[in-house]
C-alpha cells in the first residue's frame, strides 16, 4: 500500500527530525529554563510519534498480530495525544509569559510547567491504553471507526478532546496577540509615536502567532473532523488523505518551536562542531519571543 509506505516515511522523518532536538536539549546545559523543558516534552512526543509510524508499518507487513496491532495502535494514539498536549502547554506557557512577565522565572512557574506536563502525558498515557484495555473493535466489526482497530466511540472522544484544545489555544493565542498590541500601544504613549521597528515586531509576532495556529488546524482538523463524520464502509484512501497531513505537523513542530531559536542553533553548532564558541552568552529567551 503506497499510502502506508508514505506514512513510514513521514515517521522516519519525523523520528530524525525531533531525536535532532531531543539530543540538542539534553546536551547543552544551557537549554534548562520552562520553554525548553515544554519544547523538549514536545519533540520526544514526536519523536514517539514517528517511531510509532515505523513500528506500525514493520509490524502490519512483517509480523501480524491482533495484540501487537493493538499495541502499534495505542502507542501513535498516546504519542500523538501527547504532542497535541504539549503545543497546549506552550500556548499556556507563552500566555503565562505575557501576563505574569514579572514573576515567569520564579520557583512557581517551574512547578506548574512539570505539574501541566505530567498532567498531559498521564491523560495521554490513559487514551493509549483504552484499545488495549479493550476499548477495540476486534470481536464487533459494527462498532468499528475510520481506524481500526478503535471504535466510534473512543474516536470521538480523541475528536472530541482536538476540538475542545483546539478552541483552547485559539482563545489563548487571541488573548496573546491583545497583550502584544497593548504593550506596543503603551510604548508608543511613552514615545509619542509608535516607530517602525515597534509596528513590524509586533506585526511579526501576531503573523507568528498566525502560522503557528494556522499549521495546527490545518493539520488536525480534516482527520478530526473525518473521525466523527466519517464512516468506517467508506474506502480507506479518505483515511489516510486525512491521516498523512496530521502526521506532517509533527514534522512541522521542530522547524517552529526548535530550529528557528538562537540559542538551540548555538547548540547544534557546538553538538555538531565542538568548535563554536558564541561571542555572547547564552541566554535563554522567553517563550514571548515568538
Amino acid at each position: 500500500n503506497p499510502w502506508d509506505v508514505m506514512l513510514c516515511v513521514s515517521g522516519t522523518a519525523i523520528a530524525c527530525e525531533n531525536a535532532l532536538v531531543v539530543a540538542i536539549i539534553c546536551y547543552s546545559p544551557a537549554l534548562r529554563t520552562p520553554m525548553f523543558v515544554l519544547v523538549g516534552s514536545l519533540a520526544t512526543a514526536d519523536l514517539l510519534a514517528g517511531l510509532g509510524l515505523i513500528l506500525n508499518f514493520v509490524f502490519q507487513y512483517v509480523i501480524r498480530s491482533e495484540t501487537i496491532s493493538l499495541l502499534t495502535v495505542g502507542f501513535l494514539v498516546a504519542s500523538f495525544a501527547a504532542s497535541v498536549s504539549s503545543l497546549l502547554a506552550i500556548t499556556v506557557d507563552r500566555y503565562l509569559s505575557l501576563y505574569n512577565a514579572l514573576t515567569y522565572y520564579s520557583e512557581r512557574t517551574v512547578l506548574c510547567i512539570h505539574t501541566m506536563l505530567a498532567g498531559a502525558w498521564g491523560v495521554s498515557l490513559c487514551l493509549g491504553l483504552l484499545p488495549v484495555l479493550g476499548w477495540n473493535c476486534l470481536h464487533d466489526r459494527a462498532t468499528c471507526s475510520v481506524v481500526r482497530p478503535l471504535t466510534k466511540s473512543n474516536v470521538t472522544l480523541l475528536s472530541t478532546s482536538f476540538f475542545l484544545i483546539f478552541l483552547i489555544m485559539l482563545h489563548l493565542y487571541i488573548e496573546i496577540c491583545k497583550i502584544v498590541c497593548r504593550h506596543a500601544h503603551q510604548i508608543a504613549l511613552q514615545q509619542h509615536f509608535l516607530t517602525a521597528s515597534h509596528y513590524v515586531a509586533t506585526k511579526k509576532g501576531v503573523s507568528t502567532l498566525a502560522i503557528i495556529l494556522g499549521t495546527f488546524g490545518a493539520s488536525w482538523l480534516p482527520f478530526a473532523i473525518y473521525c466523527v463524520v466519517g464512516d468506517p464502509d467508506y474506502p480507506s484512501v479518505y483515511t489516510y488523505a486525512t491521516l498523512l497531513p496530521a502526521t506532517y505537523n509533527s514534522m512541522i513542530n521542530p522547524i517552529i518551536y526548535a530550529y528557528r531559536n538562537q540559542e538551540i542553533q548555538r547548540s547544534m553548532w557546538v553538538l555538531f562542531c565542538g568548535c563554536f564558541q558564541a561571542k555572547v552568552s547564552f541566554r535563554s529567551r522567553s517563550p514571548s519571543d515568538v
